[in-house]
């Protein structure tokens, strides 16, 4: 009883839970654990992170929690981690539109130097498409690409997980850019 398995996206998980399964609005939603990290660009990609904007669409403070593992071995440490940020969201609450992402670095909790609230960083990645071939000698494509590092950006989620920080980004659901869109109403259309 009260377990569900949804066919389809963490968004999908998050809307059917709202709109059909609960009998209540949940007062929080925290998306993840996540395996990998959801740092600087990986936040546009992320089904982790889509979860949580779906939250903060729909009013409910909401949080996309990351293991950014080496070899994924710490889960209890961003657990832990999501526990404590999950009772400070529920009592301090979040503006409108706006959705926590955290990163947590594959480390035991004691070696963790503490969580940082950072701005996104910027990611690198190599081939964002590889060309294989599956064993009926069918062609398909791997998305993704290897990562090959990050810019090194003051103040970044990318940074602070590197350092050994749990990241906390605030991001917002609407991703309009008032001052651009303010200086593109001069264009003459």
């Amino acid at each position: 009883p009260d377990v569900y398995s949804v066919d389809g996206t963490p968004t999908d998980c998050v809307m059917l839970a709202v709109h059909e399964i609960l009998n209540r609005r949940p007062d929080i939603i925290i998306s993840g654990i996540n395996h990998g990290a959801n740092l600087g660009d990986d936040v546009h990609y992320s089904g982790t992170v889509s979860a949580a904007f779906e939250g903060g669409i729909l009013g409910i403070p909401s949080v996309a929690i990351s293991l950014a593992f080496k070899g994924g071995r710490n889960f209890a440490s961003a657990a832990n981690f999501a526990s404590k940020l999950a009772r400070l969201v529920l009592s301090n609450g979040l503006p409108p539109g706006i959705i926590l992402n955290v990163n947590v670095p594959d480390l035991p909790a004691a070696k963790i130097r503490g969580a940082v609230f950072a701005k996104q960083g910027k990611r690198n990645y190599g081939s964002v498409i590889v060309e294989k071939v599956d064993p009926r000698r069918k062609k398909y494509y791997w998305i993704g690409g290897d990562e090959t590092g990050f810019e090194d950006i003051d103040k970044s989620d990318c940074n602070a997980v590197r350092d050994g920080w749990i990241s906390i980004t605030p991001l917002r659901v609407n991703l309009t850019d008032h001052d651009v869109l303010e200086s593109l109403s001069e264009w003459k259309l």
